[in-house]
């Protein structure tokens, strides 16, 4: 590599990384972020686009020491099980989000370290260093395509899904570390994955369900990338700042490079990703908590005559816009994606931390309190909230009752972040309520167990096995 160009520096910090730079804080976050996307990959096994993605790896075949999460059998390719577990990790939004990038670094990330790490027979602590340095990678050129002026990604008004180009990056980082790859060839995989990315965001607006397996692509392209870097194929050294590198050809001339190098391995963004409490677009979730806020006020459904959702501007084309399709979405997944549906859902009683996945099955949109409830909700721009907008994804709530009277909440801070953290205990809960769709409580018992002990040896390999759906007679203990 040329010397001075931001790809060897990125591969310098990840070598850092490695070899034991890197607070014993951030790794406990990596663990956090490993044991959050196994339990949403998990609980989304029965989703459409996780059935396609399985049936075609099936049909690819193919034999190797990667697990699929949730699936029996033999082991997969590392790029197969990687298209599948990234996929899971997406398909109910429900995976980690940071602001103000807008990014899901955590769905392409972990899924690709996970794979390589099985194949390559890594520590447990190694994979928790190659998560902590890929995400912190995709983080930050997700940041490098913010406009601060602007108050949105480049990425996202170009129509580009941010999360799965800078996840293919950080991917790739993450796969090569854990490879064992030397300085160089670090760089060539990152730079070799820069021309793998890619990712249309126009499914949000007009449908398809191929969005989640943007990150599964993500990570598929991340092991690839890896993979041929570990045989020998090279990428171009400028590929970041070139005359036709990463920057220049995504994000014209608004990128921010100095985002991506800026005190790189001693301030960390990891730890400003959010966890998401709700299984739902992020742009919903604080207009869920001052719903539930008001419903724990004692607040009578059968009392209000109108509510009005004050949320950031560019929002409302996300979760406000068509109106007709917001109040009365067509699917389960459609229901994620609406102010108006989601607010009275958090009302009218979700589960698990307020609002659950079986508020969002295509049977549970059809309850009739719902459907009479969300078009009174009208959704509009407010003042405050775009003060705040991206560093948070705030609301107001103002709810007019039939008998005159005034209700009103506001969310400055979403729930998961660090304003605003989910505790120890309910995070546990998120992760045993989804794993516990598709696994034994005993297993899960097991599965948590074999996470807190992931730096053990053969930690890797024992929580994999214990993702398995499948027969629990003669499982090695380790």
């Amino acid at each position: 590599m040329t010397p001075g160009t931001l790809l060897q520096e990125v591969s310098r910090f990840a070598l850092r990384v490695r070899e034991g730079e890197v607070e014993e804080s951030i790794l406990r976050d990596a663990r956090r972020r490993v044991t959050d996307i196994i339990g949403v990959a998990l609980a989304a096994g029965g989703t459409e686009p996780a059935l396609v993605v399985g049936e075609v790896v099936d049909a690819w075949g193919g034999e190797g020491r990667a697990t699929v999460v949730g699936k029996g059998g033999g082991g997969y390719t590392a790029p197969s099980a990687a298209l599948v577990n990234g996929t899971l990790a997406h398909a109910l939004d429900y995976d980690d989000t940071h602001l103000p990038s807008v990014l899901h670094p955590s769905a392409a990330v972990v899924p690709a370290a996970l794979a390589a790490a099985e194949e390559s027979g890594a520590l447990g602590r190694d994979l928790l260093a190659a998560v902590a340095a890929g995400e912190e990678l995709a983080v930050r050129v997700g940041m490098a395509g913010y406009d601060e002026k602007l108050g949105n990604s480049v990425f996202f008004e170009k129509g580009l899904h941010a999360t799965s180009i800078a996840g293919t990056l950080g991917g790739a980082l993450a796969a090569a570390m854990l490879y064992g790859l030397h300085e160089e060839g670090i760089g060539h995989a990152v730079a070799i994955s820069a021309s793998m990315g890619s990712g249309l965001i126009e499914a949000n607006r007009t449908g398809g369900t191929v969005k989640p397996v943007h990150c599964g692509w993500a990570a598929h392209a991340a092991l690839t990338a890896a993979e041929l870097a570990r045989h020998g194929l090279t990428g171009p050294p400028t590929v970041f700042e070139g005359r036709f590198g990463f920057f220049k050809a995504y994000l014209d001339e608004e990128a921010d490079a100095e985002a991506l190098m800026r005190s790189l391995g001693e301030e960390w963004k990891l730890p400003r990703v959010f966890f998401k409490p709700y299984p739902a677009n992020h742009f919903t979730h604080a207009g869920i908590d001052a719903a539930l806020k008001l419903k724990k006020e004692d607040l009578s459904v059968e009392e209000i005559e109108e509510i009005e959702l004050g949320v950031a501007t560019p929002t409302l084309r996300t979760i406000a816009q068509p109106e007709d399709e917001k109040a009365k979405p067509k699917t389960g997944y459609a229901a994620k994606f609406s102010g108006p549906f989601t607010v009275a859902t958090a009302l009218l009683g979700g589960g698990g931390l307020g609002v659950s996945l079986d508020d969002f099955t295509d049977e549970a949109i059809q309850d009739s309190r719902k459907l009479d409830l969300a078009p009174l909700v009208r959704c509009v721009a407010d003042e405050e909230c775009d003060r705040i907008f991206p560093n948070q994804f705030p609301a107001m709530l103002r709810v007019r009752l039939k008998g005159g009277g005034v209700r009103e909440a506001r969310v400055s801070h979403n729930r998961g972040g660090p304003e605003n953290p989910l505790s120890d205990e309910e995070l546990e809960t998120k992760f045993r309520t989804n794993a516990e769709r598709l696994l034994p409580k005993g297993q899960v018992e097991e599965l948590r167990a074999a996470l807190n002990a992931l730096d053990a040896p053969n930690g890797v390999a024992g929580v994999m096995r214990r993702t398995r759906a499948e027969s629990r007679e003669g499982l090695d203990p380790n």
